[in-house]
């Protein structure tokens, strides 16, 4: 044990030199083995840098709102690019250089839900889980071009074993198996305010995922990264398992990745208000930055332009393309995410008292944002999403972002769909839908799909209408 004591002098963690000394012999080798894998010269760093001399966010001096393409073209101009960009992505997916790329390492708990997130049941009508609903997207290109399109799915310690054997006992959903991948998100050790291990039990530490800008570093270090390298993937897809609106493969948004030679891209939804709980990307000293709603100083958050629209406007749904070279540049450890600090409340193991739970924050956790690699970027693009058909996000049981939200723009977004194609649609007189839709990805992307499809002739109030790839199949009303 003499390695681990050294680490733990290093560091100033006498108290678990001590509490080692006392344990049995198997609760010392379990906890011996956990702390043999822990990264030591980054715990020191944690501890030096953040925990013992914590950063204090300063204001940005120079700071600006960032850039970005529209939604629309603004010009004939505009509107010729936007053309050979999309003509640009649908070739990429066909040439087999886009990966797709799922963070889902959250359970659904939230949503009192009892598994991983992924496995929430949120389709209207027949009530297929996220994960189906990704997977069907994927497919939807895959069979449109004729080319195998690898899934990478991050997970976590809690939820990895139950994803996996889900996409087994669901046939990987039409998946060719070999094409889905999942490796677990990293974790970090919490800390005291004194910079102490804390454990979570007589013989483990209490471990916390180290942020969705670990998933970087994962791609790395599971293979994930050489994998891509090997089917020629030269780009990676990124999106978070609750939003089941997120367009998984965008043609338009990887093609303006490819043809501006972005390391990293994002897509922006203009803010409802200036206190909306957005991540608000910004030029801060001239770099591309996302500044968390939290630390954007309220005077710039309300700031306005002079026809009354906000100038920090573009708000971040999570939604990214990374050109891999740059995703090893970051996991080589050429360049660094920065550390976020969090005040929790930790439950904690002590010998006398057992497993305690505290009242109020004891504990610090600390993770990485995916977002701070824009930093590191020599060139980001910005494109503008629709918020009605590309952000509902699944985040709470009832209210806002709830699955019963998600479920109506789902509905909402394909009714658009079916009107765009000169079908009625009921509705009453606020215009709210009186009957169910849902279209499987795996027929339509977006509303020009449809042309291809037999669709119904006439919708009923209280109908079911399920649009697959048998065409159209309605369902008894009720």
């Amino acid at each position: 044990m003499s390695g681990i004591e050294e680490s733990l002098k290093k560091t100033n963690q006498q108290h678990l030199l001590q509490y080692l000394q006392n344990l049995a012999p198997t609760q010392r080798s379990t906890l011996t083995t956990q702390l043999e894998t822990l990264d030591w010269s980054l715990i020191q760093s944690l501890i030096t840098d953040y925990i013992r001399s914590p950063h204090h966010l300063e204001p940005p001096a120079d700071v600006h709102p960032a850039p970005y393409f529209s939604l629309t073209p603004e010009s004939e101009t505009q509107r010729d690019y936007y053309d050979r960009a999309r003509n640009e992505g649908n070739a990429l997916i066909a040439a087999g250089a886009v990966a797709a790329f799922t963070v889902a390492g959250g359970q659904g708990s939230r949503l009192g839900y009892a598994g991983p997130k992924g496995m929430f049941p949120i389709s209207p009508i027949k009530q297929k889980s996220l994960f189906q609903l990704f997977s069907e997207k994927i497919q939807f290109y895959s069979n449109r071009h004729k080319v195998r399109i690898p899934w990478y799915i991050m997970t976590s310690t809690s939820n990895h074993n139950a994803t996996r054997t889900f996409f087994e006992e669901n046939d990987f959903f039409g998946m060719n198996s070999d094409d889905v991948m999942f490796f677990q998100q990293g974790e970090l050790p919490s800390f005291t305010f004194d910079g102490n291990l804390i454990l979570a039990d007589e013989d483990r530490l209490f471990m916390s995922p180290d942020g969705h800008g670990g998933s970087l570093r994962a791609i790395s270090r599971s293979g994930a990264l050489d994998d891509m390298k090997k089917r020629g993937c030269r780009y990676i897809s990124y999106f978070q398992v609750d939003n089941p609106l997120a367009t998984v493969l965008d043609p338009l948004f990887i093609g303006l990745h490819h043809l501006e030679k972005s390391d990293v891209s994002s897509r922006m939804i203009p803010k409802r208000h200036a206190g909306e709980k957005m991540g608000v990307f910004c030029h801060v000293d001239g770099k591309l930055q996302i500044i968390e709603y939290s630390d954007l100083p309220s005077e710039l958050a309300e700031s306005r332009n002079s026809e009354g629209t906000l100038k920090f406007i573009a708000g971040s749904p999570a939604i990214h393309i990374f050109s891999i070279d740059f995703v090893a540049k970051l996991s080589s450890g050429e360049c660094s995410l920065p550390y976020h600090l969090a005040r929790k409340k930790i439950p904690y193991y002590t010998p006398s008292a057992g497993i305690v739970d505290p009242e109020e924050p004891n504990g610090i956790k600390l993770e990485t944002f995916v977002f701070d690699a824009l930093q590191f970027a020599n060139r980001s693009i910005i494109l503008e999403a629709d918020r009605t058909t590309e952000f509902a996000p699944v985040k709470n049981a009832e209210g806002s972002d709830s699955p019963a939200t998600c479920q109506h723009m789902m509905m909402a977004m394909h009714a658009q769909w079916l009107k765009k194609n000169g079908i009625d649609v009921p509705e009453n007189g606020e215009g709210e839908l009186l009957c169910s839709i849902e279209i499987s990805p795996l027929v339509a992307a977006a509303k020009e799909d449809l042309a291809a499809l037999t669709l119904p002739d006439l919708i009923t109030p209280d109908q079911k209408v399920y649009i697959d790839e048998l065409s159209c199949r309605p369902i008894s009303s009720g």
